[in-house]
């Protein structure tokens, strides 16, 4: 007998959620991602990575939906080349660049997405990991106009409440949020990945509740409140198990896989 989907449409977060601590996809995952699909449902990701960072993992899933990047401030198609949402930093970043990035603590690295490069705002010996992590080439220049984000990375979480609090004092006209506990990104005031999530499916015809979302950080928190089943990943931000319709396994347990068969497919 052929499964039946509960939800027909899944989103899932890349890092900590679908992708484990060594940056690969369980088996576990991939097979309950493949019949999931093969029992008619449609899979997309949301990341706050760029297009060359998560196309591996959309190319490995075999998917052909769009992805929503950068926390929310970019929808791409990636066989059209196609951006169905595009948001940058516009009149807040000079104010960013010229007020907070030269007085950061100097363990506090700065790095600025624009299309689709990683430019060195700030240089620290954080950055070196970071890039080695998610596998980005760094380029040793300005940006050439608004970037769509900054990414602030610290060697400690605590470096980035004095980092927050600068950031704020400077301009309200963006969005701050933690990805990982030593990661601080500067999006524009309306990316977020719940509301990409909202204009990926009205372009789609589909309604959210028949979405699920799962998540692991407090960047996931929009994307799990606006689906039609929200799901955080047990070992998660505490924030982000509060507010879950459902909580499933930890990462390391193949997250993704534990929520498509105890929730998704009947």
């Amino acid at each position: 007998m052929t499964p039946q989907l509960r939800y027909p449409w899944l989103v899932t977060d890349l890092d900590g959620t679908l992708v484990d601590r060594d940056l690969e996809i369980p088996a576990r995952n991939l097979e309950a991602v493949d019949r999931y699909r093969a029992a008619g449902g449609t899979v997309t990701i949301a990341t706050g990575r760029n297009e060359r960072s998560a196309g591996r993992y959309h190319a490995q899933l075999g998917l052909d939906t769009p992805l929503i990047l950068y926390n929310g401030a970019r929808i791409v198609d990636l066989a059209s080349g196609r951006r169905l949402l595009d948001l940058t930093l516009g009149e807040a970043w000079p104010l960013v660049a010229a007020r907070a990035l030269p007085r950061l603590p100097s363990a506090v690295g700065a790095v600025g997405f624009h299309d689709l490069d990683a430019y060195v705002l700030k240089p620290a010996p954080a950055l070196t990991q970071y890039a080695g992590r998610d596998q980005i080439q760094l380029v040793e220049t300005a940006p050439p106009g608004s970037p769509t984000k900054l990414m602030l990375i610290a060697e400690s979480p605590g470096e980035l409440d004095q980092v927050a609090e600068l950031i704020a004092s400077v301009t309200i006209a963006v969005r701050l949020v933690r990805s990982e506990k030593t990661y601080l990104e500067i999006l524009p005031a309306n990316a977020d990945k719940g509301s990409a999530l909202r204009a990926l499916v009205a372009s789609a015809g589909v309604s959210l509740d028949q979405v699920a979302a799962v998540g692991d950080n407090p960047n996931d928190l929009e994307l799990i409140q606006t689906a039609g089943l929200g799901a955080a990943v047990a070992d998660g931000h505490a924030e982000v198990v509060r507010t879950a319709d459902v909580v499933v396994a930890a990462c390391s347990d193949a997250a993704v896989a534990d929520l498509i068969d105890r929730y998704l497919l009947c």
